[in-house]
């Protein structure tokens, strides 16, 4: 029996990840994607930010992208997977080591951002984590992150949870507990960050069928890792049943499917003394009947 804060198996993340880094550039155009998105967020802020890190780095996306922007000077990337490691400090030459975002290997108070692209909805105890996350920043340092949502690939699980009922007379478990736009926010606030923001943007891919989907998902190293699931293998016919399925529910008159990942961002901030405070309650000095005239004495 799995302990129970052990939802995901990151033994078999570490082995799939170090695969995946063999093959990066055939399967990492959504790593690219999402990395993207996180530098223009960078560029939102005015800040430089000296001592970055970046956890989970895959292959380096995210490293390749910033460069420079906001004003980074040192670069760490960290991945649980050593191949994946090695495979970003040779895509873009900053410094990487092998650490796993479970447990931290960072000074408190010792760095200016934290970045991380993709990997934490494979955290076992993401509070926990963001809290390690919140104690290594500097005062006023930020946190930018992005990770899956819960809406990710729910027509490929339904499909897939069929087609496992029919072929092998029961599911295993397949839908991973990932958060939503509202629980990462109060996530945020419960860790002890200061003025949090989250949204949400869905990436859709088109695909010729959901058999090409799942071997893209296996190529990231992003097929399931619920410690709970079914230690064998698919049978061929169950994966082939929910490529029908898929097809039959959700193809559109070209025949081509499309496959839904919703990407949740996370900004956040250490807290400092400098950042702006909400006004105490019952601190207002402005009558909202002076403010809206008339129209508020006539309600």
């Amino acid at each position: 029996m799995a302990d129970p804060i052990t939802v995901f198996d990151r033994d078999i993340l570490k082995l799939r990840r170090d695969r995946a880094a063999t093959k990066a550039q055939d399967y990492n155009f959504l790593f690219a994607e999402t990395a993207e998105r996180l530098a223009d967020r960078l560029d939102d802020t005015t800040r430089n930010f000296p001592l970055a890190v970046d956890l989970g780095c895959h292959s380096g996306e995210l490293g390749q992208i910033i460069g420079a922007r906001g004003g980074i000077k040192t670069l760490y990337q960290t991945d649980i997977a050593e191949g994946y490691a090695r495979a970003a400090k040779g895509n873009n030459g900053k410094a990487s080591l092998v650490a796993d975002e479970e447990f931290l290997p960072f000074a408190e108070g010792s760095l200016d951002l934290i970045l991380s692209n993709m990997s934490l909805h494979w955290v076992n105890d993401l509070p926990g984590m963001l809290l390690q996350a919140r104690r290594a920043l500097k005062p006023d340092g930020l946190f930018l992150a992005c990770m899956l949502g819960g809406d990710t690939l729910k027509d490929l699980r339904e499909a897939l949870m069929t087609a496992e009922a029919e072929e092998e007379g029961g599911v295993s478990p397949r839908v991973s507990p990932f958060v939503d736009v509202k629980d990462a926010g109060a996530l945020l606030q419960r860790s002890g960050f200061a003025l949090p923001v989250v949204d949400a943007d869905d990436i859709t891919i088109d695909y010729p069928d959901a058999l090409k989907l799942m071997r893209d998902l296996s190529g990231m190293g992003e097929s399931n890792l619920i410690a709970k699931r079914s230690k064998k293998f698919t049978k061929r016919s169950t994966l082939a049943r929910a490529a029908a399925i898929y097809h039959e529910r959700h193809a559109r008159p070209d025949g081509r499917v499309h496959a839904k990942f919703q990407v949740i961002f996370l900004t956040a901030w250490a807290p400092d003394e400098s950042q702006p405070k909400p006004l105490r309650r019952g601190s207002g000095q402005v009558s909202l009947v002076d403010f809206l005239g008339d129209d508020a004495k006539k309600q």
